[in-house]
């Protein structure tokens, strides 16, 4: 019999024993635990039939046909089980621990595998993840103007033995309308949120943590309202960079990349910069003046940040003048800064 654990201890053996999730393709990709194997029980097109069936036919007939469509497939699931199983054990699941798991661990025990199931299923892991955001830390923003660097400085926060979450690269996306340009597809935010957890997992919690300031969105991605409340009620640390310091990264960010999009990103904060300085920045786009178009966006994202800043707590907020783009240094003296000022946790 498969041994059932409670989600606590199931999680504790992520990573440890590979993760088997048996529900459909598109429930899947919708979202699943990191690093978890898709071995379905049925497709999508088979799901629905199922699901269908005992909505229309009562639980019974829903069984019946889910039998006759699972048994040409006993072979296959058995080999694919025995493939991902190391030391002959595999943790296993469906979406509420019900029948799905159940029936793929009695087939998979045929074979000598050890299974281990989750209480509650994926539906119990997802509300534990969502718990564990809420967990006591010692979170430290690192704040900035639209151009600062942030991403590279929590780099070189990491590299210098400090803990990070890098939000922007968990989502696939720089936070801004230009955000998504020469970056690859973002997770759903299901598949984000859980993402983000196995980072979160793995943080020392007494320990400060480095997290970049963000809007409550990142692209289509949203930062869990646990984490979310977290980050505005805790100490800021802006660092304070020219502006054409900033304009300088960003033309090396983007100058390179797809004009269209370029182009079409002014076009969503048109009603932010005006009519005039989009007429700018287009033509200067066309012309590859591209520090013009940075510092003409900046006039917009420079306000929003402004604002969002202006609503924090303000005896949480410090300011560092930074006067070079050297995230290593900026990095160094950020340390520095938080060594001298421990009293803040």
């Amino acid at each position: 019999m498969p041994e059932i654990l409670n989600i606590e201890d199931f999680f504790q053996l992520i990573g440890q024993i590979p993760v088997v999730d048996v529900r459909s393709p598109g429930e899947f990709l919708a979202g699943h635990i990191p690093g978890a194997v898709n071995i379905p029980v049925f497709n999508n097109e088979e799901r629905k039939l199922v699901g269908t069936r005992y909505k229309n036919s009562g639980k019974e007939f829903a069984i019946k046909l889910g039998i006759q469509l699972v048994e040409p497939k006993l072979e296959n699931l058995k080999k694919q089980a025995l493939e991902t199983a190391e030391k002959n054990e595999l943790l296993l699941h469906c979406w509420r621990g019900g029948m799905r798991s159940e029936k793929m661990a009695e087939l998979f025990e045929t074979c000598g595998i050890k299974i281990r199931l989750i209480l509650g299923g994926y539906n119990s892991y997802r509300r534990f993840i969502r718990e564990k955001f809420a967990e006591d830390s010692k979170l430290i923003i690192l704040g900035g103007y639209t151009g600062s660097g942030k991403t590279d400085v929590l780099k070189a926060l990491e590299k210098a033995g400090e803990q990070i979450i890098d939000l922007e690269g968990i989502a696939n996306h720089k936070g801004s309308a230009f955000g998504d340009i020469g970056q690859n597809p973002q997770p759903t935010n299901e598949q984000f949120e859980n993402n983000l957890a196995l980072v979160w997992s793995k943080l020392r919690k007494a320990d400060r943590i480095w997290i970049e300031d963000e809007s409550i969105t990142i692209g289509a991605n949203g930062i869990p309202d646990t984490l979310w409340r977290k980050m505005r009620n805790t100490t800021v640390v802006k660092i304070n960079i020219p502006l054409k310091t900033r304009a300088e990264r960003l033309v090396r960010e983007y100058a390179g990349l797809d004009k269209e999009k370029l182009a079409n990103s002014l076009l969503k904060i048109s009603k932010r910069i005006g009519n005039d300085n989009l007429k700018r920045a287009i033509i200067a786009l066309e012309n590859n003046d591209f520090e013009t178009v940075a510092k003409i966006s900046l006039i917009y994202y420079d306000k929003a940040y402004l604002r969002g800043i202006s609503q924090r707590n303000q005896e949480l907020v410090n300011v560092i003048d930074i006067f070079e783009d050297n995230p290593e240094k900026t990095a160094s003296l950020l340390i520095e800064f938080i060594q001298n000022n421990k009293n803040w946790f």
